[in-house]
């Protein structure tokens, strides 16, 4: 009986989890200022093919100088946009679940930007690590002692920091921070949890990387799975989704416009909206519906330039919650 008490209680609790996990974000208090940092992938310069005449001196100085100009060049564009040493901060630590859209806004931030951080990995049905905190939900970010809530929010404060003389407002670049707040994030559940495959390929996920116990991991997985599975079928209706991909496709099709032929949609470097695009399809990208995603749309050449321009994860090594 204990046994089963225990299992109902994990059960529960997995409920709790996944409404946590995949909450709606809190529209940000004022949208950041629109700069443009990170240029997209530069592939390196062909070499013409092999030649039996012999290029004169100064041609071949001219073209040996171009050539290095373009590596260098094709370097700088695929170079990290990190802050000026004065402004980076200290100590940062985030407090987030691996899976969550909102956490991945958060990190793709500051993966862009080059800024070292911590992560505190929470679990989700005891949230020891963040009781120190009056917030109870994530992203959690402390910056040298500060704590910060919200994910755009959060973006707003850190790019303030970060560029401070950085005033002009770019209401393109807010708009689309709005719209993948209020509309792209509502449209993720009712796809990777469509069918109970889905929905168990993606917990399968969550619980692997997620903080919990053995018996944790397996409650959530199936218990988690089942219940977002019925959770996504009032979410659909919720959103007036009738067709799950259609609405991902659409979705994805409408931001590949938005950028109207540009790499990025703040031109030749991501701005927010980009990151902000780029961190809560990232959880997804490889699953089903991502996979889908990318295959039925013209969103593919984007997220490749955004992951050559994020590049690696400037995340150091693990904490232990407080």
């Amino acid at each position: 009986m204990r046994s089963l008490r225990a299992a109902q209680t994990l059960a529960s609790r997995s409920l709790l989890f996944v409404r946590h996990l995949h909450g709606a974000a809190s529209p940000a208090a004022a949208a950041a200022a629109g700069v443009r940092w990170c240029a997209p992938s530069v592939p390196p310069p062909r070499l013409p093919p092999p030649s039996s005449r012999v290029m004169p001196a100064g041609v071949a100085g001219a073209v040996s100088f171009s050539l290095t100009f373009a590596t260098v060049a094709a370097a700088e564009a695929k170079a990290k946009e990190r802050p000026p040493q004065d402004l980076l901060p200290q100590s940062v630590v985030l407090y987030q679940y691996q899976a969550c859209p909102f956490c991945n806004k958060v990190r793709a931030f500051l993966d862009y930007h080059d800024i070292p951080y911590k992560v505190v990995e929470v679990n989700p049905l005891s949230k020891k690590e963040i009781k120190w905190s009056d917030y109870k939900k994530v992203p959690i970010l402390t910056v040298d002692g500060e704590q910060l809530v919200d994910s755009s929010d959060i973006i707003n404060v850190l790019q303030c920091r970060i560029r401070p003389g950085d005033e002009l407002t770019n209401e393109e670049e807010a708009k689309w921070r709005r719209w993948v707040d209020e509309h792209l994030v509502h449209i993720l559940s009712p796809n990777i949890y469509r069918t109970t495959s889905e929905a168990l390929e993606s917990f399968d996920y969550i619980a692997k990387h997620g903080n919990f116990s053995f018996t944790e991991r397996f409650a959530v997985k199936y218990a988690g799975a089942a219940a977002m599975y019925m959770v996504s079928k009032k979410l659909k209706k919720k959103y007036n989704i009738t067709d799950e991909r259609a609405s991902l496709y659409d979705a994805a099709n409408t931001w590949v416009e938005a950028l109207n032929g540009r790499d990025f949609l703040g031109g030749s470097k991501p701005n927010l909206a980009d990151l902000a695009v780029f961190g809560v399809l990232r959880p997804i990208r490889y699953l089903r519906s991502g996979k889908d995603m990318v295959e039925n749309t013209q969103i593919g050449e984007w997220y490749q330039r955004m992951e050559d321009a994020v590049g690696e994860p400037s995340r150091i090594e693990e904490v232990d919650g407080n």
